[in-house]
């Protein structure tokens, strides 16, 4: 099986490594050349040109937007633009886009007789290294059963096919607004647990070994305890998926206050970036970041407690 790949960032690279060494026939191609050149090191094929994907028996996108993923796909310089079309290709979406934008790409891509599938994931780049992302997938039955041993490959955790139209959408833009829900919850009460006088690693500590505990919980403790802004997913990233959970909300007539105020709290924080020195450092950072500016509203002085913490994604 050929299999296509286009988008080498947090996600993708480790993604596309798992099935490199799954020992699948691998093509790629990134925007930034450079950062496909790892894995052309390894055996997968770099092209020049994302037209050198549209033979591919599958191809996969990994990418930030629904404009990227249309870009690439149906884009004047896209694998199937300017009426290009190779009817035998599976397109398999990772990335985490709106429902209308999901929408116009499955259109465009039927009209060019091409099957769509949308596997989105659950995780960051280093649950996809530690074989601990899991996946939400829907579209044509049969297309699906084709491509489930590919997910599988970089979702071992499983695979859960929701059916045909955007339920998997749906699914991955609920699951993004927890995860906006619970790393603003949980930053909270650290900050109140701190200020009280339990040091964030022995309060992290017992929630983690608590039933309230989980993979997230335990992954985010050591940035949390140590202040390690290295980057999993952007604040930016975060407040587009909670707007389209809010939008969601609004078409299915779903009240989401908690998620509302949430996407507010984040606004704050991409606020207070753009008002540092280097604005562009600071809008790069993890969304985890978002302690330190809760911390000021707090009136904490928040810095490393310099431990040493298991993410539990250990390999």
């Amino acid at each position: 099986m050929r299999v296509g790949w286009i988008g080498l960032g947090r996600m993708g690279l480790p993604m596309a490594t798992r099935l490199l060494d799954a020992g699948y026939s691998l093509s790629i191609w990134n925007r930034t050349k450079s950062k496909a050149e790892p894995l052309g090191e390894r055996g997968a094929n770099v092209v020049n040109e994302l037209t050198d994907l549209a033979g591919v028996d599958v191809l996969f996108t990994m990418v930030a937007t629904g404009d990227d993923v249309k870009g690439v796909c149906i884009g004047p310089n896209g694998v199937f633009g300017k009426g290009r079309a190779a009817k035998s290709t599976i397109l398999v979406d990772c990335s985490s886009i709106g429902i209308d934008e999901s929408n116009e790409l499955r259109h465009e891509l039927s009209n060019r007789g091409l099957q769509y599938v949308v596997a989105s994931v659950s995780g960051n780049g280093s649950c996809a290294r530690a074989g601990k992302l899991s996946s939400v997938a829907l579209g044509p039955e049969k297309a699906f059963q084709s491509v489930k041993p590919l997910i599988e490959t970089f979702a071992p955790r499983g695979v859960h096919y929701v059916g045909d139209g955007d339920l998997a959408r749906i699914c991955k833009i609920a699951h993004n607004v927890m995860l906006g829900v619970v790393i603003e919850n949980l930053i909270e009460i650290t900050l109140l647990a701190q200020k009280a006088g339990v040091s964030r690693a022995a309060f992290l500590e017992f929630m983690n070994n608590s039933v309230l505990g989980s993979i997230f919980t335990q992954y985010k403790t050591p940035a949390l305890v140590n202040l390690d802004w290295s980057t999993t997913f952007t604040p930016q990233l975060l407040l587009k998926d909670l707007d389209h959970g809010l939008s969601a909300g609004h078409e299915f007539g779903v009240p989401m206050p908690v998620a509302a105020s949430t996407r507010e709290t984040v606004q704050i924080h991409i606020g207070a970036a753009m008002l540092q020195k280097d604005p562009d450092k600071y809008l790069s950072m993890d969304f985890g970041a978002l302690l330190e500016t809760m911390a000021l509203t707090a009136g904490i002085k928040v810095s490393s407690e310099n431990k040493k913490v298991l993410s539990g994604l250990e390999i």
